[in-house]
């Protein structure tokens, strides 16, 4: 008895040591994220939104809110890791009334706290990452096949599904803008736009070449296949942010929409693409039936793209996104996925890698998505 005893009092200071390392940890973010600076900031915010006269200018209107949203996105976390300590310190003191089997139980509801406290925590440390102009933004992002043919192109649609899936754990929305099917199998070129907070903060870390190797499922013989795809994201701006774009610099494209046969086939030429000439910048949307609806969000896109390439312009650093590109190929990738001879997904920048390919191509890219936001934070 005095045995199981002595292994309980061992067991209570494990907890209460874990309790206090949280307790210091939400310390040390609170500096991190300057949260006392984000309280007074969110209490203004919400004190204009609460005025009479909030929606009278509804441009300002949604920069308020956008803002609020960010600062919230600091707060609440924050506010929820301080309460989720202060219940596990309270659930460690009615432990400690306890014997025996009572206690163990007690103490095991208390971990979970922890456990809780932890997952609150790894949030705000991901959400401190996440500081750049345009990372609460939604995010347009383009597929495109490189090397490896037909191979290449099912590569762009597995790719495609992976971050459909990824989007899907986030709570966030895809919408497909455009897409070009290859020639026997998968996607040439695929365009679509994710919608959610943080969305372009998270995605821009896959931007890149990816590059697949495994048996083709395309080849008689069954030989091993090497085919690459590239990855492109672009934060969608604010309305507020002004990009010229001159009539006489735009050429507009009509062309009839692909989609089901039968009743939904698509009688009229909907779809919609742009060319910027003096960039060569191409955009294309054939997602609505009406010609307008895509006209419109093609516009967006495009804005998008042109403020991204004069941002580059300015910074001369054009081979980030528009300027030298690496090629789709060999030498270029940051992410191979291999299925054979062994099977192995591996960050190329980050050294971040695992063995479950299968996980995944199912979307579960969050551990290269932050190795590689601590990297750059670094």
């Amino acid at each position: 008895m005095a045995e199981e005893k002595k292994e309980s009092l061992i067991e209570v200071e494990e907890v209460r040591q874990r309790i206090n390392d949280l307790d210091e940890k939400a310390g040390e973010m609170a500096e991190y994220i300057r949260i006392d600076e984000r309280r007074k900031a969110l209490a203004l915010l919400e004190e204009q939104q609460a005025s009479g006269d909030f929606w009278n200018d509804q441009t300002k209107a949604r920069e308020v809110i956008a803002a609020t949203n960010a600062e919230r996105a600091y707060v609440q976390p924050y506010d929820q890791l301080l309460k989720t300590i202060e219940d596990a310190r309270v659930m460690l003191e009615l432990a400690e009334l306890e014997e025996g089997s009572s206690q163990q139980a007690a103490l095991a509801d208390t971990i979970s706290e922890c456990v809780k406290a932890d997952d609150y925590f790894a949030k705000l440390r991901l959400q401190s990452l996440l500081g750049g102009k345009f990372d609460q933004c939604n995010v347009f992002v383009k597929l495109h096949a490189g090397q490896g043919g037909t191979e290449a192109c099912d590569w762009v649609q597995m790719l495609y599904r992976m971050y459909k899936r990824y989007a899907e754990d986030q709570g966030w929305k895809v919408e497909e803008y455009d897409c070009q099917p290859g020639e026997e199998a998968g996607l040439k070129d695929v365009y679509f736009r994710v919608e959610g907070n943080y969305a372009f903060g998270m995605l821009k870390a896959e931007r890149g070449i990816h590059r697949l190797v495994r048996i083709s499922p395309f080849d008689a013989n069954k030989r091993r296949q090497t085919s690459f795809a590239s990855m492109e994201t672009v934060a969608e701006i604010n309305d507020d942010i002004e990009v010229e774009i001159k009539d006489e610099d735009l050429r507009i494209d009509t062309y009839r929409a692909g989609g089901a046969g039968g009743q939904h086939v698509n009688k009229t030429d909907s779809a919609v693409r742009l060319t910027h000439l003096p960039t060569g910048i191409v955009v294309a949307c054939q997602k609505e039936r009406s010609q307008h609806m895509n006209k419109e969000k093609a516009m967006n896109m495009l804005r998008a793209q042109l403020y991204e390439y004069y941002e580059d312009q300015k910074k001369a650093e054009m081979d980030r996104f528009y300027g030298a590109k690496s090629e789709n190929g060999w030498g270029s990738q940051i992410r191979s996925y291999v299925f054979c001879p062994y099977t192995m997904v591996k960050d190329l920048r980050t050294e971040c890698e695992t063995s479950d390919v299968n996980a995944v191509m199912d979307g579960r890219i969050q551990p290269f998505i932050e190795s590689w936001l601590q990297m750059k934070a670094k």
